[in-house]
């Protein structure tokens, strides 16, 4: 059985699906639909601007949004109904869970995107007024790394836990700072900065998870015909009602992106595939479930590789 996933801050590059818009136009339609909904050129934001300007939080989230989206999209519009009948789940690493609910159709792909803009104008205004950080964590598990968050004064907690051996940390500048060198001493391989505007999925991110709150609750959440595992309880939700919630609370909780492949391999999930370019999230599958098959969507030679696998 097949799942797609959708990666968070970080993924995103110049030119990410240009490619693909320019090969299918259902891509296009998709880059052109966002545009239209929050009144910014996706196409320019992705295809035309530096690293800097992408990487700013309000505009990185959207582009992920909508390239992953319109991967999604190209991909799904050339397999077969019996290889559309294998998809039996989708997921997204923080933003990216708002792609994997318009994918999946729990909301529409212009309500996702007003939610996403929305989501990245209150978390970089959050990280203006109340400056915070994360940092990876590689080489030591969550407990003792929970441990040594406990030890230190301030703001700071796990904030995602994306494979063994790969955890990060969020909160304030000074706690991050200090947590890090503690883990160091406790036996972590490496600390690494990670270059964020903010402590994203940490208390400090009470402020946007409020910004948000009458957005979501105002919003329309559809039954889906395929499971969508959620970041902040790592399994499938059921009852769409719950993911105004959920999305909510997913701003200020730690992203359970390892128990969430775990549960999918449970569930029968064998094959995933990464939709928006890059292979992030591929790279923790693997270590999560080496026996997994990771396929991934960024261009149109990537997508004719997946579609040749999942076509033999």
């Amino acid at each position: 059985m097949i799942a797609f996933v959708f990666p968070g801050q970080g993924s995103q590059k110049p030119g990410m699906g240009k490619d693909l818009a320019e090969t299918f136009p259902i891509a296009s339609q998709i880059f052109d639909r966002v545009s239209r909904t929050v009144g910014t050129d996706m196409k320019a934001l992705c295809w035309e601007t530096d690293d800097d300007t992408l990487r700013q939080t309000q505009n990185a989230q959207l582009a992920l949004y909508t390239s992953g989206l319109a991967a999604y999209h190209a991909l799904t519009s050339q397999l077969s109904d019996s290889k559309l009948d294998n998809v039996a789940a989708v997921a997204g690493h923080s933003v990216g869970e708002y792609a994997a609910l318009a994918a999946a159709g729990v909301m529409t792909v212009e309500q996702g995107a007003k939610l996403v803009q929305l989501r990245g104008q209150v978390m970089a205004k959050s990280g203006e007024e109340w400056p915070g950080t994360m940092a990876a964590v590689l080489g030591l598990d969550r407990a003792a790394l929970e441990e040594v968050c406990t030890s230190v004064d301030g703001v700071v907690v796990v904030a995602n836990d994306n494979c063994p051996g790969q955890l990060v940390i969020s909160g304030e500048v000074e706690a991050v700072k200090l947590t890090g060198e503690a883990a160091s001493a406790k036996g972590a391989k490496r600390v690494l900065p990670l270059n964020v505007s903010g402590a994203f999925h940490s208390p400090l991110m009470e402020k946007p998870a409020e910004g948000m709150r009458l957005a979501l609750q105002g919003g329309e959440f559809y039954n889906s015909p395929v499971k969508v595992y959620s970041n902040v309880t790592s399994e499938p939700v059921a009852d769409p009602k719950l993911w105004p919630t959920l999305l909510e609370e997913q701003l200020r909780n730690p992203v359970r992106w390892s128990e969430s492949i775990q549960h999918m391999l449970r569930d029968g999930i064998n094959k995933y595939i990464e939709c928006g370019g890059g292979e992030v999230l591929s790279g923790l599958v693997r270590r999560i479930d080496k026996s997994a098959t990771t396929l991934k969507v960024g261009d149109s030679a990537s997508l004719a590789e997946t579609l040749a696998t999942l076509n033999a």
